[in-house]
């Protein structure tokens, strides 16, 4: 593999001369230029991008971390924001956070060490301290996504779970359900704790008591969905309903009731969150609450790109709200 001391000799000028001419720095003549990038092209060189980012201060390059690569919704993350990179002129570096705080900060860390002009990072795990060490140890800007993120420690993109949540609650209270199942997330996600507390105020604000035999939960697979369904009908307690932190799980328990003989929704009504595609072409076609990912990414990477650019940033934070998507699942509870 040819090296900048190839490139310099074959074209008989310096080191120098040469990372002057691949980092488009002035003042070089036009025959000088010549003939270090037929050198270039004769000996096949490719220059090193980290030396590059360096030399230039600047890498092009924008980091995203995930916490997961799974399902429809980390799908749509991805694609919107390898589109936006590229309109922008930027390559966009991604890895996964595998929903693990020491794997998120350990993405952190490889992805400054490959000099990104900005990262974004859609965690589930770190906490607040987190944050605080990470911003104390690299000058490198981060975007934070679906968390809000207090004392402006970075900029923040995030999704209103907890409203999200009470939208889902509320409606199978508005509909009389009043036995309500839930099949929650992990529970050390903060994501599940705020679905979670949102779903017991509205409970409480309803004179309603929560049963938490009713309550299992879930890893957002399809699987744990169906399982976690089976558990709560194999714990014999009456419910009418059953609210799912998202389609999958959603859908799992919906596959569950069925193998019991229990119609959806004339004996036990069901909501998820999320708005999958496939959400409105299972039967019963699913009710839901929508997440607009795509307006969050395109905000989360406008976000990034101003601070890649050194633009000021006039707001640290932006906020989205779900959306409710009555279809057939949910209905008037016809049960005492």
């Amino acid at each position: 593999m040819a090296t900048i001391n190839d490139v310099s000799k074959l074209a008989g000028v310096s080191k120098a001369t040469v990372s002057r001419v691949i980092n488009n720095k002035e003042p070089i003549k036009s025959s000088t230029r010549e003939l270090v990038f037929d050198a270039i092209k004769t000996l096949n060189y490719k220059p090193n991008s980290l030396a590059q980012a360096l030399a230039n201060k600047t890498s092009k390059t924008i980091g995203l971390i995930t916490s997961d690569f799974d399902g429809n919704y980390f799908g749509v993350l991805l694609k919107e924001s390898a589109k936006f990179a590229h309109r922008s002129d930027k390559q966009l570096i991604v890895t996964d956070g595998r929903n693990d705080p020491i794997r998120e900060i350990e993405a952190i860390d490889s992805l400054v060490a490959r000099c990104c002009d900005v990262i974004l990072l859609y965690s589930r795990k770190l906490t607040t301290q987190d944050f605080k060490d990470i911003k104390a140890r690299t000058n490198i800007p981060i975007v934070i996504m679906n968390r809000e993120i207090l004392d402006n420690i970075y900029c923040s993109v995030w999704f209103d779970h907890f409203h999200a949540s009470s939208l889902a609650t509320n409606h199978l209270l508005d509909l009389g359900h009043v036995n309500i199942a839930c099949i929650t997330g992990a529970m050390s996600s903060k994501t599940s704790e705020t679905r979670y507390r949102a779903f017991q105020e509205c409970l409480q604000e309803r004179g309603v008591i929560e049963n938490q035999h009713l309550i299992v939960e879930g890893d957002y697979t399809i699987e744990s969905g169906y399982n976690a369904c089976k558990t709560i009908l194999s714990n014999k307690v009456h419910f009418t309903a059953l609210y799912a932190f998202n389609d999958d799980m959603a859908i799992g328990a919906i596959r569950a009731l069925h193998e019991f003989g229990i119609s959806v929704p004339k004996q036990i009504s069901v909501i998820g969150i999320d708005n999958e595609p496939f959400a409105s072409f299972i039967t019963p076609a699913l009710t839901t609450i929508e997440l607009p990912i795509k307006d969050i990414t395109n905000t989360a990477m406008r976000f990034a790109l101003d601070l890649a650019n050194g633009e000021a940033i006039l707001t640290t934070e932006r906020s989205f709200k779900g959306k409710l998507i009555v279809r057939e699942s949910t209905a008037i509870n016809s049960y005492s």
